[in-house]
């Protein structure tokens, strides 16, 4: 038996081994040959692989400042040309958070092609908190974030994708866990032309948890794609990723690509991955991926499970038994399909817009 290959001789590469700096040199032009690349056409990104411009939109709500005490790259030096570009830029925002009871919410709302914009988040040790970025507006936008979550702390982050139709948004996501630290990952994408959302995790002590959950709904022509990725580099820490896309439209596309490493000395590591896919009409395509790599044998327990599938029929004509019209058997079974997640963004009013943001891509009225 012959040895199977990927792609003419080429050997599959490993998350954890790519490549990562400050220099956007450094890295070669966006090509579908790059494993990181392949499912998004280097047109689609709308010139976010060529140099980018300083933010010009707006931030409105929660504060940041110009200077923290921070250095930018010390989470993650960037792994991909886009990030680099951002980088590059050299004009970080700091977002300082301290202990509150109730969620704070920035609006970010792009303006302009070809723009980049750069946070550092960080909290206190011991303290709880969540912050909701929603992102809006029109353009394009390449992001770049990196996040410090201290020892003992709560962080809640909920990433918003709800752009115009003709936008265009890559986001890069680094988290680092403190000791004994709790940190959940939100994302909610149905805005946007182009959404590509990559968000990592390490830790730097042992004893930390991370749940990173995902929402999305992708019609029309859209092009929706998430790679999260788990490093397990610490002992006895925890990771949970589940991810659920509803896709409606002949060019619907969607990609989940999830990474999970379990490093030699991540020994007790416990952590699961999941994705599910409702694929509503035909000819929409979900391609998902998951990736589990182990290095070592004492760990408390790895899994990882995948699903796409059409519109459960018999569910609807169940419900449509019992006097409940089509379009709203419909409205009903996909709302509860992605109201696991955003239902745990904890701010009413935001969920009640994403949801009727939902509804009117199922009935047609929104692309």
């Amino acid at each position: 038996m012959e040895q199977h290959t990927h792609g003419a001789g080429v050997p599959l590469q490993i998350r954890s081994e790519r490549l990562r700096s400050a220099n956007p040199k450094d890295f070669p032009a966006v090509t579908i040959r790059d494993e990181q690349w392949r499912y998004l056409p280097v047109e689609r990104l709308e010139g976010l692989d060529s140099e980018v411009q300083k933010f010009a939109g707006s931030l409105v709500g929660f504060p940041v400042q110009d200077s923290g005490n921070i250095v930018p790259g010390s989470i993650s030096l960037p792994e991909d040309l886009v990030a680099a570009n951002v980088f590059a830029l050299n004009d970080t925002k700091f977002i300082k958070l301290v202990s509150a009871d109730a969620p704070e919410l920035l609006e970010i709302k792009a303006s302009g092609t070809k723009q980049g914009l750069q946070f550092f988040i960080s909290n206190e040790k011991f303290g709880k908190n969540t912050l909701v970025l929603n992102h809006t507006g029109s353009g394009s936008l390449a992001e770049l974030i990196e996040i410090e979550v201290a020892d003992e702390s709560d962080l809640t982050l909920i990433s918003i994708q709800n752009l115009e139709d003709d936008s265009v948004i890559t986001s890069s996501q680094f988290a680092r866990l403190g000791r004994n630290s709790k940190f959940k990952h939100i994302v909610v994408s149905i805005g946007g032309k182009t959404i590509r959302v990559v968000p990592a995790v390490s830790f730097a002590g042992t004893g930390a948890e991370v749940e990173m959950l995902g929402a999305y709904f992708a019609n029309g022509d859209q092009h929706i794609e998430h790679r999260p990725f788990v490093d397990h580099n610490m002992a006895n820490c925890t990771s949970n990723v589940a991810y659920k896309g509803a896709l409606q439209g002949a060019k619907a596309h969607t990609v989940w690509v999830g990474d999970v490493l379990i490093r030699q000395a991540a020994e007790g590591t416990k952590t699961y991955e999941l994705n599910r896919n409702l694929l509503l009409t035909d000819g929409a395509r979900a391609d998902s991926v998951p990736n589990l790599e182990i290095e070592t044998g004492q760990i408390e327990g790895a899994g990882h499970a995948s699903a796409s599938g059409r519109f459960d029929d018999e569910q609807l004509f169940y419900l449509q038994a019992r006097g409940i019209p089509e379009i709203e058997a419909k409205r009903l079974v996909v709302k509860g399909f992605l109201n696991d997640v955003i239902s745990q963004i904890g701010l009413p009013d935001l969920q009640e817009e994403l949801n009727g943001i939902i509804e009117a891509k199922l009935e047609g009225k929104q692309k």
